[in-house]
């Protein structure tokens, strides 16, 4: 197990509160520099002023900035923002110096902040930020559909290697369980059964003898609650096989014995590409009752552009030249958060599908890894008479 988290991080302490507007004043640099170099030296020993001066000399109305150096290589930046009369600090130090133990808590930088405010006679509405981690040696923190940032308690990464087509990672998490990590986006965790059920939408839908097609779902997740369903045929193709082979160890609380074998009595795995795959059903005739699109996130952006939304209308259209009347496409999409890329997303799915009978629905369900709620497409193929784009 990696006990780099425990022994080697450069730890940043970021500190504000806010001032009377005379503390901002050029005037004032030298008396707060020092009153907030007394407060820190409680936890990191003594400091020595490096520089202090305007952000631009031309425009001294922006701010001052003072350097700190202190013991153990620690250093502190003291920002003033005058048109906010807001103050912040940052305190930067190397922990493997520390020799594994941090010099300040999370109640310690709580307590640091309470004294700045106290000695500048200010309140401070904001609740205090625990440090940052960085130069580490695996990902800790990951971001949200709408860019927030989230610190995981990963323990070590049981499995880290670049395959063919993406960086293929799995994290060990107390509160997850193991985490698939695809080119640093959480995609499935042990304990997320949640977003499974939410895409195949247990207990709505009955796959009794229906054949049944997954795009993707290299986690083996989804095929491994299909497998309990009593489908007919339940066929899964995943590009990525390093996927498969790193979760078939590790992610086996998800997917179960899914992936030990590639054929069984009512499943097939094959590896390869999805596109070539389905246009040769299509021209076989191959129709499924059930397809699921369990592929690749669509990314945040401001118009439906791009190598991924061109694989997703390629993918889309191929998928309903091969779903049976009255059969059904479901696949993932963003957090709720992602209201802008939510109706951009259903509005290229309505465009794509020009010319299917289609009913469109939407349910979310909370996905514990994301730590968001999520949402989910259930593309319906109405019964109308044709088996493709109508001219």
């Amino acid at each position: 197990m990696s006990t780099f988290l425990k022994n080697n991080y450069i730890g940043s302490i970021l500190l504000d509160f806010p001032v009377q507007p005379r503390f901002c004043d050029e005037a004032s640099a030298d008396d707060l520099s020092e009153t907030i170099a007394k407060i820190l030296e409680t936890k990191f020993g003594p400091f020595l002023k490096l520089f202090s001066g305007s952000v631009q000399p031309a425009k001294p109305t922006l701010g001052w900035i003072t350097l700190l150096s202190g013991e153990k290589g620690v250093t502190a930046v003291i920002r003033t923002f005058p048109t906010r009369s807001v103050v912040t600090v940052t305190v930067d130090y190397d922990l493997k110096i520390y020799e594994g133990t941090p010099p300040v808590t999370f109640n310690d930088i709580s307590d640091l902040e309470a004294e700045l405010a106290k000695a500048f006679q200010s309140f401070k509405k904001t609740s205090p930020i625990p440090q940052i981690k960085r130069a580490l040696d695996f990902d800790t923190y990951f971001t949200t559909s709408d860019s927030r940032l989230l610190e995981y308690d990963v323990q070590e990464m049981v499995f880290d290697a670049r395959s063919e087509f993406q960086h293929v990672q799995i994290a060990r998490s107390i509160n997850y369980g193991n985490v698939l990590i695809l080119d640093g986006l959480v995609n499935l965790a042990e304990a997320d059964l949640a977003y499974t059920e939410a895409i195949m939408k247990r207990g709505e839908v009955d796959y009794t003898g229906k054949d049944v097609l997954i795009l993707g779902g290299g986690d083996g997740a989804l095929l491994y609650e299909l497998r309990k369903e009593n489908a007919k045929s339940i066929t899964m193709i995943e590009i990525d096989e390093m996927v498969m082979s790193a979760c078939k160890v590790h992610l086996r609380l998800a997917c179960g014995d899914t992936l030990d074998n590639y054929k069984h009595e009512n499943y097939e795995i094959i590896v390869g590409d999805c596109i070539p795959f389905m246009v040769k059903c299509k021209e076989e005739g191959k129709l499924f009752d059930h397809v699921f699109g369990d592929l690749t996130d669509i990314p945040i952006s401001t118009n439906p552009i791009g190598e991924i939304w061109n694989f997703f209308r390629t993918t889309l259209q191929l998928s309903f030249s091969i779903l049976k009347e009255g059969g059904t496409y479901f696949t993932h999409a963003n957090g709720v958060t992602a209201e802008e890329n939510l109706k951009m997303f259903e509005s290229t799915i309505k465009d794509t599908l020009m010319g299917f009978p289609v009913e469109l629905t939407q349910s979310t369900a909370f996905v514990p890894s994301f730590k968001e709620k999520w949402v989910f497409y259930e593309v319906k193929r109405a019964i109308a008479g044709n088996n493709g784009p109508q001219e």
